[in-house]
């Protein structure tokens, strides 16, 4: 009998320690597992829309300056001087009235300004430089630019044929011949008409339109 029950309890201890060594647990001090608490977050509070402060942009003020003497000035020269007082919007003009185009600036100068000297203006103003070459004399005033042609055909004689020719409509057909030598007309800012047809008053109805021309330093 005795013997039995040691080999019972000898079982009973094997069956324990294998429990310990496969569970890792004690059997004299095994507790029930506490179940997991649930970490709990605060919820989270919304941020308020930050609203920028509307800020108008404002442009800053134009400084005003008083316009120089730029009359007799050469042309490159007045428009570096203006430049230099911070003015930048700048044209010119031919004060004869030939429609001639600036192209090398250092070649002509100064005859008149759109803006009178000594008067404040600010220093985005347009500043238009009426001038002549530089081997010609300004005219007391600046030549008009021909009248336009509208119902009736303009008195064109005595003007350049390119300022001539912008008083027409872009469609008319024009013939300029030189009244002088029969040479070609090129350059039509260096011709004056001597001679037109139709006549001023004319009714223009889209017929052609006759030049007959001279250099300017020739007579018609």
């Amino acid at each position: 009998m005795g013997d039995i029950l040691n080999t019972r309890t000898l079982a009973a201890a094997l069956a324990c320690l294998a429990a310990v060594t496969l569970l890792g647990c004690d059997p004299a001090t095994t507790t029930d597992p506490k179940p997991a608490t649930p970490a709990t977050t605060e919820p989270s509070t919304p941020s308020p829309s930050a609203t920028p402060s509307e800020k108008e942009e404002k442009a800053e003020p134009v400084e005003s300056k008083a316009v120089l003497n730029f009359v007799g000035m050469g042309l490159q020269s007045a428009q570096d001087k203006a430049q230099a007082e911070g003015f930048y919007l700048l044209t010119s003009h031919d004060s004869a009235g030939r429609d001639r185009l600036q192209a090398l600036d250092r070649n002509w100068k100064v005859c008149s300004q759109s803006v009178k000297a000594g008067k404040t203006v600010p220093t985005d103003t347009e500043l238009d430089f009426g001038t002549v070459k530089l081997e010609e004399v300004c005219p007391s005033s600046d030549a008009k630019a021909p009248e336009k042609a509208g119902a009736s055909m303009p008195n064109l004689v005595g003007k350049s044929v390119k300022a001539a020719r912008g008083a027409l409509d872009p469609g008319t057909s024009i013939t300029t011949t030189d009244a002088a030598e029969g040479r070609m007309v090129l350059l039509e800012s260096n011709w004056q008409v001597c001679t037109q047809s139709p006549s001023p008053g004319t009714a223009m109805n889209g017929q052609p339109v006759e030049f007959t021309a001279v250099k300017f330093e020739e007579s018609c």
